[in-house]
């Protein structure tokens, strides 16, 4: 008796299956039956080992798609190139779509997965909040003294601010991580090197916050070589498959977004049973501001995206989040909050 087993790639699907093979020697059929031709035998047995060998490719059929998913469809993306979340595995790799039939690839050492990925003549504008950002005066600033004035606002700064989203993260443990609008990446970088998550994801819209992301680690041997990607995308649609990230961060980012609402319904698409979402922004004015402060300060920061805290909160348990917290100093907010 033999057991022969096959393997085949056909379009992404791997098919792999065992069946055994009864030669004319082993098989032995029984008597009352009175099978006289040989050749019936054969192919009698013939048809088994079709049969089983069609039932098992069918059972044990796997596709093998990739942990991005198409911004348009949501439908994982099949890669073509090297596995692994990591930088030079992902450089090397081609993604498409087989429902949209879009292809995605690196561009300056960052994957494109936004919805204008690879368009010539379609050039889209953000708001100037956003546009701001995709600066390439500011992104080199940005760790270079912008951040450093944030603590004038009340931010206790990155080491303390840090350790604040880790203890959040706690129920996240040996999860996937996906730092968006991470900017230069100035969290990104600290969540891989905690070796806390089985990956961590740098996700922004600016090209150039992804270059400078790239220019901070490139001769970081301690990143380079961990699950760690760098991917350009919209917060608001979010190429990932529902329910497939365990915890997603925000740094200092919620009042750059167009939508607050769309981007954080978005994060409770994408995040596990379980997942927790952290976040940090400016307040428009907070509960210990002068009253007589607040109406300036309304006027001027309404169109901004700028909230106060109970907005937040009305936000992310409108969207389907739970245990809801905050942590307010002056204009500084952490906020977290879990997808039940």
């Amino acid at each position: 008796m033999a057991t022969a087993f096959t393997s085949s790639y056909v379009c992404g699907i791997r098919f792999t299956s065992g069946c055994r093979l009864f030669s004319r020697d082993t098989y032995r059929c029984p008597s009352r039956l009175r099978f006289r031709p040989s050749s019936v035998i054969v192919r009698a047995s013939s048809a088994v080992v079709v049969e089983k060998l069609e039932l098992d490719i069918q059972q044990n059929a796997t596709v093998d798609t990739d942990i991005f998913s198409c911004p348009i469809c949501y439908e994982p993306l099949i890669r073509k190139g090297p596995s692994g979340l990591n930088l030079r595995a992902i450089y090397r790799s081609g993604f498409k779509c087989n429902t949209c039939n879009k292809t995605y690839s690196s561009k300056d050492n960052y994957l494109d997965l936004t919805l204008t990925a690879g368009l010539k003549e379609y050039k889209e504008v953000k708001p100037p909040g956003t546009e701001l950002f995709r600066s390439p005066l500011i992104s080199f600033l940005y760790e270079r003294g912008w951040r450093q004035n944030f603590d004038r606002s009340g931010f206790p700064g990155p080491d303390e601010e840090f350790e604040m989203a880790q203890r959040y993260f706690k129920p996240t443990e040996g999860g996937l991580l996906v730092d968006v609008s991470c900017g230069s990446g100035l969290f990104s970088r600290r969540f891989a090197k905690s070796e806390t998550y089985s990956g961590v994801i740098a996700l922004d819209f600016s090209e150039n916050m992804l270059r400078q992301c790239y220019d901070f680690i490139k001769s970081d041997i301690s990143i380079i070589n961990t699950n760690f990607a760098i991917v350009r995308a919209d917060v608001s649609r979010l190429p990932f498959a529902s329910g497939s990230v365990d915890a997603v961060h925000a740094g200092a980012a919620l009042h750059c977004w167009p939508s607050p609402s769309n981007a954080i319904a978005e994060i409770t698409r994408v995040l596990r049973s379980g997942g927790v979402f952290v976040g940090t922004t400016f307040l428009r004015y907070s509960p210990t501001t002068p009253w007589i402060i607040r109406p300036p300060r309304e006027a001027f920061f309404r169109n901004n995206s700028y909230l106060v805290a109970e907005e937040i909160e009305d936000v992310c348990t409108s969207c389907g989040l739970t245990n809801y917290k905050s942590d307010i100093r002056q204009s500084f907010i952490m906020f977290t909050a879990q997808k039940p």
